[in-house]
Formats: structure tokens, sequence, C-alpha cells
């Protein structure tokens, strides 16, 4: 059986391979490193999309693909019958975590607008503060998953109340549904998102969710682009009524010209939050496990059904 990784370093990271296996590094789609007979479990580049995915139809054995990222919406569909897909649940939560943490407190406490003072070498004391901050807001995390609780666990500290909500509610944890936005987004003063994109949450951030939320409240999109209807958001940030702090974006990359690099109320990073130098250490943990488990004959988890 060969194992097709994306990155050299991988093979150290794997731990033990299963006798019979041969592991292999293909970078990319266009950099194979042998015919593609026998490659039963591959591992496309970290956040790779429509033309990695268009190799799937050319590996006749392939039965699992284990993705690297912890959203699986780029490959939701396309999966031919008898493959198995598997998501980096869990890989992620503590880089994602950490960015929606620094996120939040940047925009509260004027990070933005320090930074643009520095580069200008002005001392903006006067101009910038009193700021805000983040003790005493109440935060509802849309996504209570894994990483959901990361974000939780990180926040708790800076003495703020939570509401989460998921798919559908889970009354004996405290967790709301999604139908339930309507009636929370009123009393939030930060909203997470942290959902996957699927057909079900494209577009949940529209004009009336928007509405629904009260003057100087910040969205945190660390989900995906598209969970927010751009022309919306572009229209309710404007209006300087909400902040923002979007490491994901609809276009992405944001094209230079776009009217969100200008807005004072935003904050934008280039789809960062889950890049950070613990990540391959992580992940190929997982894809180690995954492989001993595939060989073992055991169950893989962290299988995608439903888009997540």
């Amino acid at each position: 059986m060969k194992v097709w990784i994306p990155h050299p370093a991988g093979r150290g990271l794997l731990g033990d391979v299963p006798p019979g296996v041969t592991v292999e590094v293909a970078e990319s789609p266009s950099r194979l490193p042998s015919d593609v007979t026998d490659v039963r479990f591959w591992v496309p580049p970290f956040l790779s999309g429509g033309d990695a995915a268009a190799l799937l139809g050319e590996l006749p054995d392939l039965r699992v693909v284990q993705l690297l990222s912890a959203g699986a919406d780029a490959w939701v569909g396309r999966i031919p019958a008898g493959v198995t897909l598997c998501d980096a649940r869990g890989v992620h939560d503590s880089g994602t975590a950490e960015w929606v943490a620094t996120a939040v407190l940047s925009q509260l406490r004027g990070f933005p607008a320090f930074a643009v003072a520095q580069s200008r070498r002005e001392w903006a004391y006067d101009r910038v503060c009193p700021t805000d901050e983040l003790a005493g807001k109440r935060v509802l995390i849309v996504g209570a998953g894994s990483i959901g609780a990361a974000v939780r666990a990180r926040l708790a500290p800076f003495e703020v109340t939570f509401t989460l909500v998921a798919r559908t509610a889970r009354p004996a944890e405290g967790v709301h549904g999604v139908d339930e936005l309507p009636a929370l987004l009123p009393e939030a003063d930060v909203v997470v998102l942290l959902v996957p994109l699927t057909e079900e949450t494209r577009g949940l951030v529209d004009a009336e969710f928007l509405a629904a939320m009260p003057d100087g409240a910040l969205l945190v999109n660390a989900a995906r682009g598209p969970v927010a209807r751009t022309d919306a958001l572009v229209a309710e940030l404007a209006s300087g009524r909400l902040r923002a702090a979007l490491d994901v974006t609809d276009p992405e990359p944001l094209p230079a010209d776009h009217p969100l690099w200008g807005l004072p109320n935003v904050l934008l990073t280039p789809h960062v939050a889950g890049s950070v130098r613990g990540l391959l250490p992580r992940a190929y943990r997982l894809v180690g496990e995954q492989l001993r488990r595939l060989a073992a004959g055991q169950p893989l988890i962290n299988t995608v059904s439903d888009g997540y």
C-alpha cells in the first residue's frame, strides 16, 4: 500500500508506519512521486481545493482521503464511491482559538489604530483612548465543536459570559440550536463564527443576521468566507455600526480594490488562523494514527458525513 503525503517533514512525524506501507511525498498534483497504482491513502496539500481534488479520478486504488484542514467543504460531493473522507478535527483547535482571542482583543483594545499610528510615528493616546475592553462582554459562539470549546477556554479568564450555538440544540450541555439565533444575536457583544461551510451555513450571516446584532458589536469570522454574505457585510460595516475581524473572505484572496480593505472598523488577516508552527506535528500525529487504524482494520476517526 502506498501513502502520499504533501510534506517531506511528514515522514519523521508519522510515528510507526505499519509493515507493507510505503510513504511517498506528493507535494502537489503536478509533481507526483510515482505511478498512481496502489495509492490507497492520500493526504492532499493543506487548504487545497479544486486542482487537487481533480486528482481523485486518477487514483484507482484510493480508499482514504485524509485532509489537513478542519473544513471539508472543497471536497464534499467530489469523493468517489468507496473512498472515505476524513478531516483534521482537533488539529486546529489551539491555533484557531489563539487567532480568535488575538483578533477579539486586538479589535476591542484598538490595536489596529495603534499600529497605524506607529507607522506614522504618532502618539495616539488622545485620539484612540479610552478603548473598549473584553471584560464583561457577552460572547456568542456559533459552532459549538472542538474549536468552539478551545475558544471558550481561552476567553473564559476575561470575565465574559458565553452562549453556544450548534446545528441542533443540546439542552443537556446548554447549547442552543441555530434556529434560535434571531433571539440570541441582540444579546451578543461578540459573535464568533466557527461553523463548517455547508449548504445550511452558506450565507448564514446575511443582512437580517447583522441587523439583529446590537450597535458596536464585533463579528469574528474564523469559519469560511461564504458563511457571510459579502454584500451584506460591506453594507453594514460601511455604516460604522458594527466591527469585524475576518480571517476568511468571499472571494478569497480578497482583491486589492475590494471595499473591505479600506474600512477602519475591519481587521483582516489572510486565512492564517491554522497556519502555525505546531500544525505539522499535530497533523501528522493524526495521519499516523489513521494509517495504523487502516492497517489494523479498525474504524477511522474524523470521517466526514453531511459536510461535517
